[in-house]
């Protein structure tokens, strides 16, 4: 039994720690943690680890932006130019792009700054520093609070913290964020710069080449990238887009390499991963491939194929849906994947052995034995709320996410006209942009097969009141109930609003069917919450509790953080894997695949290249961008640890020069949100050879490579 013990206890410990490759790791802990700075060392760095993160001085990370808060990117020129993907920037380009002007099909090239795009909804953020600020948040909680008390005290020390910076520094904006499961809290302070300009995007059929049926997979050929421009004030000061404004001049500019990597080489990346769950019980593990992806597998595969038939057949509705269509698909096939996922690589066995290690560790200690109830609770508390939770998953993806007019009233009706001008403008901007691309019948269609679909997917009393009122008004007909309720709403365009915002007396919000179907509709989701309050409650509770117990556990193991979109650095080295038995696959892609898929996908749209591009690529004149069998790479993996949120992220190589873009993951490991999986998990980037041959001979835009080879030689 003892034996049987400490081989489980073995095996939780490589599950947590035991990969040097694992981790998403701390800026602020970066220079301190010895463990990390021997493994990067072993592994190749060559750089100093005090160049990567430096706050006050010069850094890698002063490179490094995040791009729209969604994505990552770094800045590769003095004069502002920033590198992220082609599927970060989707929706800018589709903003700009018109059946006759047509930039997502064509690609868009800026011969000269004043031909720059602007974007008035995008940002870039850069990082100032990080403090730990644990000490001072949790200063006025006690143990025997509840977890809402909890939180609320929490929430008021952190906006204090936050609010001190700028109050301090106008230009800057501080965010406390969550640690370990609400263990600790760190201080980040930031720099925005709100006029960020379109430069270059290649077509789609480079950018998006392969689509939904190559995304998160390998081997991969999508030359995923765009470039953007950052623009400040004459003293390089954040200001808002004004044709006054000039480039942006960095504190750093990223090196760009073009001799490439060889395998085994070390590869390094910094970014903003979005989120993970890596130390998230088993049961939550469960309730969320049963409840939200799910819901999500379920309620967007019909959205989608609606969307995508309507698509096909217009121009116009291509253009207007894309970017919503792209969004949707991509958490919709990440959601497959990692069910598929969990269970092929028996997330949950390895969940539940850990579990079952910590049970006995706290067993041994009386020192922790109040804790004995941790995992029982979790238990109890996770089965109590399935069915609700579940129901709320399809609720949410239904209804919240589903119809457009939907999402619109309840932006409508939470929109605070009484803000600062300027804000209001902005806002209405925003809004009256969702307006012109919304496609009322295409939207009716998608609202009728939401309330189909979640009637089959839930029991009766998770019903909201409309089914009522289609039950017996509309005896069962949702055709009928959804033409009706579009006939009726103001809301429909944009003249609802226009009536509000003149006061006109005939007029009045809360009387619109779709505003009063909107409140409805959070009323009962409120509702739905309330049930299941308590459970969800002492679940939070719990799971902050698990996840300091595991630490405690292993204390002399540095633990990186579960991802939250604050800035991390990743490593590991740039390698081929065998996903399943007899096929290896090789650490990088050429365009010898494009023309291969592109054959073997005759008549597919999702592998659709215009001649243009294979003609350009056809005619091996790759110049200084081609490797040293003179071939011209597009993609290759390295086993970085990364998730959402990465996209765009720079990839280094031991030198801290930029040799790609990551982009995404692979779909043998789509479970990494819950686990990393170093045999089989890869992070897939787009090689910057490849994107500089575009920019270059496709886009003849001279003028850029030129500005980034200039910058190359500033570093």
């Amino acid at each position: 039994m003892k034996l049987k013990l400490i081989a489980v206890a073995s095996l939780l410990l490589c599950v947590v720690s035991g990969y040097a490759d694992e981790g998403m790791w701390l800026l602020g802990r970066l220079n301190k943690n010895k463990q990390v700075k021997q493994i990067v060392k072993e592994m190749g760095l060559k750089t100093p680890v005090k160049k990567i993160y430096n706050p006050g001085g010069q850094s890698l990370s002063n490179a490094i932006v995040s791009f729209g808060g969604f994505c990552s990117g770094v800045v590769v020129s003095a004069d502002g130019l920033v590198f992220t993907n082609h599927h970060c920037g989707f929706s800018s380009i589709q903003q700009h792009s018109t059946v006759a002007h047509d930039y997502l099909k064509e690609g868009f090239v800026a011969q000269t700054l004043s031909e720059e795009l602007p974007n008035p909804e995008l940002y870039v953020r850069f990082l100032v520093r990080t403090e730990d600020v644990t000490k001072r948040v949790l200063k006025g909680v006690s143990p025997t609070m509840k977890e809402s008390e909890r939180r609320q005290v929490i929430d008021s020390i952190a906006s204090l913290i936050a609010h001190e910076v700028s109050v301090k520094d106008s230009t800057l904006v501080g965010m406390v964020d969550t640690y370990y499961a609400g263990n600790e809290y760190w201080l980040s302070v930031y720099r925005d710069y709100t006029d960020v300009r379109l430069v270059f995007a290649p077509p789609s059929s480079v950018g998006k080449f392969g689509w939904d049926t190559d995304n998160w997979v390998w081997p991969r050929h999508t030359g995923d990238f765009s470039v953007f421009r950052i623009y400040a004030d004459k003293d390089n000061k954040p200001a808002d887009y004004s044709p006054q404004n000039v480039p942006y001049h960095p504190a750093y500019v990223a090196p760009v390499s073009l001799d490439g990597y060889q395998k085994g080489g070390f590869c390094m990346t910094l970014g903003y991963p979005g989120s993970t769950e890596r130390f998230l019980s088993s049961y939550g593990i469960e309730e969320k491939v049963t409840g939200l992806n799910q819901a999500m597998i379920d309620v967007r595969g019909v959205k989608q194929a609606i969307w995508k038939r309507s698509m096909a057949q217009s121009e116009e509705l291509r253009i207007k849906y894309a970017a919503k269509y792209d969004e949707s698909s991509n958490y919709w096939k990440n959601s497959i994947g990692e069910n598929e996922a969990i269970t092929k690589l028996k997330v949950l066995d390895k969940k539940r052995a850990s579990e079952e290690a910590l049970r006995s560790w706290i067993q041994s200690r009386p020192e922790e034995r109040d804790q004995l109830h941790l995992l029982s609770s979790l238990a109890l508390d996770y089965g109590s709320r399935k069915e609700v939770n579940r129901a709320l998953s399809y609720f949410g993806e239904a209804f919240m996410n589903g119809p457009e007019l939907i999402q619109l009233a309840l932006e409508i009706l939470n929109f605070d006209f009484g803000a600062e001008q300027e804000l209001v403008v902005a806002r209405l901007k925003k809004l009256i942009k969702k307006y012109e691309d919304l496609d009322l019948a295409l939207d009716k269609e998608v609202f009728k097969a939401m309330l189909t679909t979640y009637r089959s997917k839930v029991s009766p009393a998770y019903l909201p009141a409309m089914y009522q009122q289609i039950d017996t008004l509309y005896q069962g007909h949702v055709e009928a109930y959804v033409d009706s309720l579009y006939a009726q709403s103001s809301m429909t365009s944009l003249s609802g609003i226009k009536r509000f915002l003149e006061r006109d007396s005939t007029y009045h919000l809360m009387d619109d069917p779709a505003i009063a179907l909107s409140i409805d509709l959070v009323v009962k989701f409120y509702e739905l919450n309330q049930r299941i309050s308590t459970q969800t409650e002492q679940i939070e509770r719990n799971e902050r509790l698990f996840n300091a117990a595991m630490r405690r556990m292993y204390g002399d193991y540095s633990f990186y953080p579960d991802a939250n979109a604050t800035m991390r650095f990743s490593f590991g080295t740039i390698g081929g894997y065998s996903p399943f038995d007899g096929a290896s696959y090789s650490h990088y892609t050429t365009v010898k695949g494009i023309f291969e898929k592109v054959k073997a996908h005759a008549g597919d749209t999702d592998f659709a290249v215009q001649p243009e591009v294979l003609a350009c690529l056809s005619s091996t004149d790759f110049g200084r961008y081609a490797d040293q069998a003179g071939d011209m790479r597009v993609c290759f993996i390295s086993n970085n640890d990364i998730t959402g949120g990465n996209s765009g992220s720079p990839m280094f190589n031991s030198q801290g020069e930029l040799i790609g873009l990551a982009f995404d993951g692979n779909w043998e490991a789509m479970s990494s949100d819950l686990v990393f999986e170093p045999d089989y998990q890869r992070c897939i980037g787009v090689d910057v050879r490849y994107m500089l041959f575009m920019i270059d001979k496709y886009g003849k835009a001279s003028r850029l490579i030129e500005e980034i080879d200039a910058s190359r030689k500033l570093n």
